[in-house]
């Protein structure tokens, strides 16, 4: 089954680690537990919403999981990466060292518990859907019907360039 996860970061890491640095690390440590079928191009992101935080680093990784996979399963493990890479929950939308957000396990649709699934602002952002297009052309949401070129069309660009 497909598994399509986000990836951010714009602190550095606890060691130092730049966030692109970082990012690769995560991708790595997917990869050891799932098999990396995909991962899309790096782009250099301003924070949504607007602050004074540095920009992020993102791409968006697919993966190919046993189709049995439990979604908190899946969730708990891309948040035990993120600890590993330095991450600290603090404020939403807070600066991070690595910010992996489950964006979609093949069809699945769920309301709740966490996660939801497609993930609920996927679609609204730039910042995923640009990404999700390079490595999962074709993708479509199975809420809205739409392909992720379609919801690409709704969405501002700017603040999007590649590294």
């Amino acid at each position: 089954m497909m598994l399509l996860v986000a990836i951010g970061a714009n602190l550095p890491g606890p060691d130092g680690t730049a966030p692109l640095e970082t990012c690769r690390r995560a991708v790595g440590r997917l990869g050891m537990e799932m098999r990396l079928m995909g991962l899309s191009r790096w782009y250099l992101t301003e924070p949504v919403p607007p602050s004074g935080q540095p920009p992020y680093v993102n791409a968006v990784a697919h993966l190919d999981i046993d189709p049995t996979t439990d979604p908190v399963e899946a969730l708990a493990h891309l948040m035990q990466i993120e600890e590993q890479c330095g991450r600290v929950r603090s404020v939403p939308n807070a600066a991070r060292t690595l910010d992996l957000d489950l964006i979609a396990m093949g069809a699945l649709v769920r309301q709740s518990p966490d996660p939801i699934l497609p993930h609920p602002r996927a679609h609204e952002r730039a910042f995923v859907l640009v990404p999700l297009a390079d490595v999962a052309p074709g993708w479509v949401h199975p809420v809205l019907g739409q392909t992720v070129e379609a919801l690409l069309q709704g969405v501002s660009r700017a603040g999007i360039r590649l590294m």
